[in-house]
């Protein structure tokens, strides 16, 4: 996600709102006024993160007040410890109000008791319809931003604390998404690229598989909405990703993260299968759960470990990694997200499997042209090509994919600047071709014409 802590207009706008609306609250309630009217701010779209968030959910008057008050002490300790006082002559003792002191927060902390009041104030059934907003099946409570923590036994459930879920916090006020806390045992990392578009040469057909995925990403907000769409299509979209390493697979999980503005979390899951048992499930599942109705694109590399055809039970290690598919199938099948799964050989998935997606994209090792292409793209600026190095010749005559085009450049200009050359020779580029052509086991083509 793009950095947004630049501008922070609306959402000092809303806390000023916010503290009006209380105030306004607490007159009517104390009988120095008969209603609450409050002008609310005008929004005004930036580049911030809270606004971000606004424009994607489009939350209603009664949420963007559940949303504001579940931020409010995230912002300011005191925040409600200004307003009472002035008010109240008892200060925080206002049942009404709901709220309690932290032990480590001095400040007054928002119940949903508080909700209620700055909502509904003594009014019965807007106070019940509040209840509305904090139940599982609400999208502020199933995106996981807002929670309402369970009070200690015998306590009315709305004097639970009103809680803004500290993922959603950090992603609201500074742009950026924390990663998810794995156990140690656990695969799994943030992928991110400074390449864009142009960068990546794909085959047309490929290409055109991966902008119906940029359509998804780029319209499944408001289609998600839709009474009649929404309804009858299913949650998320699934892809595969198919072809042999350094195509392209994981730089193009990565730009379109980019392009859409959504944290991509990729999982190897070659190294998935855990030594002990259930763990691989737990972390999955806590995967899941944290990326749930945030938009993030899970990448799961190295699928041929885990979703190639299944043989026979022959050892309880089969049985449990048969346990582990079948579990992330599941969880693929229900996540509301784009997922990705990556495989080196498609003959590996069988037709069961397949179905289930909604998109297979090949990444077909660079024919000569792209490859040429590539030769281009990477080569520095700083460091020319000697005048006998003919890049056509060495894109027609070497099959590389683009990670082994990288790194032969990669150890060609480290080679020549150490010898303080200032060109790249024409033998210190074969020798880095070589060189990728031996950690593949790969028997080096022969000089020609």
């Amino acid at each position: 996600m793009k950095d947004r802590t630049q501008r922070l207009d609306n959402l000092e706008a809303a806390m000023g709102y916010l503290q009006r609306l209380i105030s306004a609250r607490l007159e009517v309630h104390l009988g120095k006024s008969e209603t609450v009217s409050v002008t609310a701010p005008v929004f005004r779209p930036d580049d911030s993160a809270f606004s971000h968030f606004l424009e994607e959910h489009k939350p209603t008057y009664q949420e963007y007040v559940a949303i504001l008050l579940a931020l409010a002490p995230q912002v300011r300790p005191d925040f409600f410890d200004e307003l009472l006082p002035s008010h109240i002559a008892m200060g925080d003792h206002f049942p009404a109000f709901g709220g309690f002191r932290g032990k480590q927060c001095r400040g007054i902390l928002p119940t949903g008791e508080t909700l209620q009041f700055v909502l509904a104030g003594n009014n019965l059934a807007e106070r019940i319809a509040v209840l509305h907003l904090l139940r599982d099946d609400h999208w502020l409570v199933r995106s996981g931003f807002l929670l309402l923590h369970p009070p200690p036994p015998g306590e009315p459930p709305m004097a639970g604390q009103l809680v803004a879920d500290p993922e959603w916090v950090e992603q609201l006020l500074t742009g950026r998404v924390a990663p998810p806390a794995f156990s140690p045992n656990f695969p799994a990392q943030r992928v991110e690229t400074e390449l864009e578009w142009n960068d990546l040469v794909l085959a047309d057909d490929s290409l055109r598989e991966i902008g119906y995925l940029t359509n998804y990403l780029n319209h499944q907000q408001e289609l998600a909405g839709d009474p009649g769409y929404g309804r009858h299509s299913r949650r998320g979209y699934r892809a595969i990703f198919c072809g042999p390493p350094g195509t392209g697979k994981t730089l193009t999980a990565a730009l379109l993260g980019k392009a859409s503005d959504r944290p991509v979390f990729r999982v190897d899951l070659s190294m998935v299968v855990s030594k002990w048992i259930g763990e691989t499930e737990k972390n999955l599942a806590g995967l899941f759960e944290r990326a749930e109705s945030k938009g993030w694109i899970l990448f799961f590399d190295e699928a041929d470990a885990l979703f190639s055809k299944r043989g026979e039970v022959k050892e309880s290690r089969d049985k449990y990694a048969n346990q582990e598919t079948s579990f992330l199938l599941q969880r693929v099948e229900n996540y509301d997200g784009l997922c990705i799964l990556a495989t080196n050989f498609r003959s590996n998935l069988d037709k069961a499997f397949t179905r289930r997606f909604e998109a297979i994209v090949s990444f077909a090792p660079p024919s000569p042209t792209e490859r040429l292409q590539l030769w281009r793209k990477m080569l520095p600026a700083h460091l020319p090509l000697a005048p006998e190095v003919d890049l056509d010749t060495l894109a027609h005559r070497y099959e590389l994919t683009g990670a082994n085009i990288a790194n032969a450049i990669r150890h060609s200009v480290y080679e020549s600047v150490h010898a303080g050359a200032g060109q790249l020779r024409e033998a210190v580029l074969r020798e880095a071709i070589r060189r990728e052509y031996q950690k593949e086991d790969r028997l080096f083509p022969a000089d020609g014409p």
